[in-house]
């Protein structure tokens, strides 16, 4: 008999803003959530859970949070908040009082087991600052973490990516000292994804042997220019997000999802086999 799966939604880079507004004056967000939120809930087979691993509203607003919240009472899924450098801390615990998770000490770490995966999110975050860093505490709460489930596969989650992806501008905002992180990913071969936000793409590099991913942005994507000195554009490509599925014995497997509406599906075989 088949073992269904695990399946953890990934979503990243709402950037939410409040009254109406557009991001970057041209890129409606709130919409863009709401289309995302659809997509989730209309999946068959649901996902366990949904986790935002960052950049969640534009400015770091209260009335931004408030608008997230609002929006997110339509997910029909449970759903897990990560900071990313357009958050604030205290506006986010503040909007989210009931997300106890995001209510004790002084950076955002959480953990949780979602049938038999294990989620570790850090908070890469670094306040006033585009780029990430994760001290020294939070190095030992993740060493800590992966030492007391050695057995169970893990996925490590936080904004900013550790390694380099040839878009310039968004590399001098990449995770300062990755190879801090590298260290304790690298003796822990049960970390099965490094997952991360941000690039608003969809990336994918080795990381610490294992695969590092980077979800694509659910409204706006970064433009694609590997010049050394290409500027800071963004562009209207289509939406996504990523979903993990593990199964045991066949592992982690990630699937990406584009966001929008699309003809099909249609059968490849009909009566008489494949169509001609």
């Amino acid at each position: 008999m088949s073992v269904q799966p695990t399946v953890i939604a990934q979503i990243s880079d709402l950037h939410i803003k409040a009254n109406g507004r557009l991001s970057y004056k041209q890129v409606d967000t709130h919409a863009a959530l709401l289309q995302v939120i659809d997509t989730l809930n209309a999946l068959q087979p649901q996902p366990d859970v949904v986790v935002i691993t960052g950049d969640l509203v534009d400015f770091g607003r209260p009335e931004e949070y408030q608008t997230l919240r609002e929006t997110l009472q339509r997910l029909q899924l449970p759903f897990y908040l990560m900071a990313g450098n357009h958050d604030d801390r205290e506006a986010l615990r503040a909007a989210f009082p009931d997300h106890a998770y995001l209510q004790t000490g002084p950076t955002l770490n959480w953990q949780l087991s979602v049938g038999g995966v294990r989620l570790l999110a850090l908070d890469s975050s670094v306040p006033q600052q585009p780029w990430g860093e994760l001290d020294e505490q939070q190095l030992q709460w993740l060493d800590q973490a992966l030492s007391a489930a050695a057995d169970q596969p893990t996925l490590v989650m936080l904004h900013h990516p550790p390694f380099a992806c040839g878009i310039a501008h968004m590399d001098r905002q990449r995770l300062r000292h990755p190879e801090d992180l590298e260290v304790i990913i690298a003796r822990h071969p049960q970390v099965e994804r490094v997952l991360c936000g941000h690039l608003h793409r969809s990336l994918h590099s080795r990381f610490a042997g294992t695969l590092a991913c980077v979800a694509p942005g659910v409204s706006h994507q970064v433009a694609l220019d590997l010049h050394p000195e290409g500027p800071a554009h963004f562009i209207l490509e289509p939406p996504g997000f990523l979903l993990h599925c593990w199964q045991p014995g066949q592992g982690m497997v990630t699937h990406q999802c584009a966001i929008g509406h699309f003809s099909g599906p249609w059968p490849f075989y009909d009566s008489q086999g494949l169509i001609d």
